[in-house]
């Protein structure tokens, strides 16, 4: 049992958390590529913020890379998903998902934005909130093969990674404690996200 002992002693808990933070991470990014309802950029920046206050040298390369990858994987899927019910003469409930949240007035925009700039909508449509399925939409209208769909997700995913990772090392760097840093993390992520829509009802009833 003395190797027992040794072997836990050994265990710290930034090692545990790291085992079980980052698939748990890769999951839940996943997960919200596939289902736009769990707020993937505030878990990238609460992801940040424990990362920055770990003294692992590696933890926010490996968010970073978590996150990206996860982002992708994800949209791929779901970009899958959708050309396979655009062939479908019944359609699929993936692709009515993917139309349920894509106004007729976001996908207009998207069809004129990708047909006049072509894959550097996709970059922007990741870091705009709620931006992402409308042009998604918009590329499975155009036909869009998977191939070009990924040359374009890729740069999208790495800038989306990037950008919320910024978000938690400022609310890292602002704390002390990893709590406070995730707490204002997740309140900047809720104002970003939340801005567009304020403000398109304000223009409305203006």
């Amino acid at each position: 049992m003395s190797w027992l002992a040794a072997a836990s002693a050994g265990v710290t808990p930034e090692s545990t958390q790291q085992a079980i933070g980052y698939p748990t991470l890769f999951v839940l990014v996943l997960l919200g590529a596939l289902v736009p309802v769990v707020p993937t950029g505030a878990l990238v920046s609460s992801a940040a913020v424990v990362a920055f206050h770990q003294a692992a040298p590696f933890a926010l390369a490996l968010v970073f890379v978590t996150a990206s990858t996860a982002a992708f994987l994800g949209d791929m899927a779901l970009y899958w998903l959708g050309r396979r019910g655009m062939k479908s003469k019944n359609g699929s409930r993936w692709l009515e998902a993917i139309r349920s949240r894509a106004p007729e007035d976001r996908l207009g925009q998207a069809q004129a934005k990708l047909a006049g700039h072509g894959v550097a909508v996709l970059v922007l449509s990741r870091l705009v909130p709620a931006g992402r399925i409308p042009v998604m939409l918009a590329c499975l209208m155009a036909k869009w093969p998977m191939r070009r769909f990924a040359r374009g997700n890729l740069p999208a995913c790495l800038a989306w990674a990037v950008t919320y990772q910024l978000i938690g090392i400022l609310g890292g760097s602002l704390f002390k404690e990893p709590w406070e840093g995730v707490v204002a993390a997740v309140g900047l992520t809720v104002v970003i996200s939340a801005a567009p829509s304020v403000w398109r009802r304000v223009r409305s009833a203006g």
